[in-house]
């Protein structure tokens, strides 16, 4: 059975930081690259941040400079820092992982809400 089981969400005032993490077990593969996207309120799902298995990363224009994600792969677990944080990265955080055959899981999603 495949989970990925996200935490660290929460409520946050803006310039605050929060970190995200994010444990896969079952069939998740570390070869695999993984990812963090975000859902605000009536707007589509939109990506936030990916790393491959190497540590290679990419970022959403929107957060370069701000978050970092990062992956144990010994533990099989990935992790969002964010920091400097506006009322714009509101929303529901899922990770993104993949098995050795591609099939893509996602988890059910932690909320961040950055509020004064």
């Amino acid at each position: 059975q495949v989970q990925l089981v996200e935490s660290g969400g929460g409520l946050v005032q803006p310039g605050g930081s929060l970190r995200l993490s994010c444990a896969a077990s079952g069939i998740i593969s570390r070869l695999k690259p993984m990812g963090w996207y975000r859902q605000a309120p009536g707007k589509q799902r939109e990506l936030v941040a990916t790393i491959t298995s190497a540590g290679s990363t990419d970022y959403a224009d929107s957060v370069k400079g701000r978050f970092t994600i990062s992956r144990d792969n010994a533990k099989n677990t990935m992790y969002l820092q964010m920091n400097s944080l506006k009322p714009e990265d509101t929303g529901v955080y899922y990770c993104n992982a993949a098995s050795a055959s591609w099939t893509l899981y996602w988890g059910q999603g932690t909320q961040v809400t950055v509020s004064s």
